[in-house]
Formats: C-alpha cells, sequence, structure tokens
C-alpha cells in the first residue's frame, strides 16, 4: 500500500502540471476566438487534449519512467498530448485551423516543457543557493 501511495505522489504533481497546461490552452483559445460563448466551451476544447496527456502519463507510468524529466517522457508526453489531442478533437467535429495547429504546438511544447525545465533547474542549483 504504501508504494502505492509513493507513486501516486510522484506521478500526480505532473499529472496535474500538464492539466493546467491544458487548460491555459483551453481558456486562452477560448477567450481569442469564442469569448461570447458559455464556460463548457473551455471543457469542449480542453478534453482531447488533457485524455491524451492522462494516457500519455498513464503510458510512461506503466513503463516506470519519471515523468517529470524533460528528455525522454517529458517530450513524449507533449508529443502525445498534441498528436492525439488533435486526433481526437478532429474526431470529435471540432476545427483544425492551421493557425490553432500552430500555436496549439507551440504553446504546449512551452509550457509543458516549461515546467520541468524549471523544476530541473530549480533541484540543480536550488541546493547551492543556501543563505
Amino acid at each position: 500500500m504504501r508504494a502505492l501511495v509513493v507513486d501516486a505522489a510522484r506521478w500526480l504533481g505532473p499529472v496535474l502540471a500538464d492539466l493546467v497546461c491544458v487548460l491555459a490552452l483551453a481558456i486562452g483559445g477560448k477567450s481569442t476566438h469564442d469569448a461570447g460563448d458559455a464556460a463548457w466551451v473551455v471543457l469542449a476544447i480542453a478534453w482531447p487534449f488533457a485524455l491524451a496527456a492522462a494516457l500519455a502519463h498513464a503510458g510512461l507510468a506503466l513503463q516506470g519512467l519519471q515523468v517529470r524529466r524533460v528528455w525522454p517522457a517529458g517530450v513524449v508526453v507533449v508529443a502525445v498530448t498534441y498528436a492525439l489531442g488533435m486526433l481526437l478533437r478532429a474526431i470529435s467535429g471540432r476545427g483544425l485551423a492551421p493557425g490553432f495547429l500552430v500555436v496549439a504546438a507551440i504553446f504546449l511544447v512551452v509550457t509543458m516543457l516549461g515546467w520541468r525545465v524549471v523544476v530541473l533547474l530549480a533541484r540543480r542549483y536550488g541546493a547551492d543557493a543556501r543563505i
């Protein structure tokens, strides 16, 4: 039981961080393009990418990989989130405008890899920054 709690603590933070990135993408998309629509539009935008990110994390967790790492796990999470998210978005009838494809790719790479880089740097240099 204790091992399960330790494992949950190891992957829960990264999953939540990536889901926050996906939610930020959806909120930004809604405010830019669907500002007058109901709040549920955020969920309609986010769910394909959230599901894809969760599946990517599950696959990596089953392989025992550390999902906080930039390489390879972070890159895999971003790639799966983007590719599978776009596929699910297309299947659900939401558009795949060229501008959205580019903006979503850039946003997901910067945010989902960005928090991992911040964690890496904080761990690497945080111990040296003692007062």
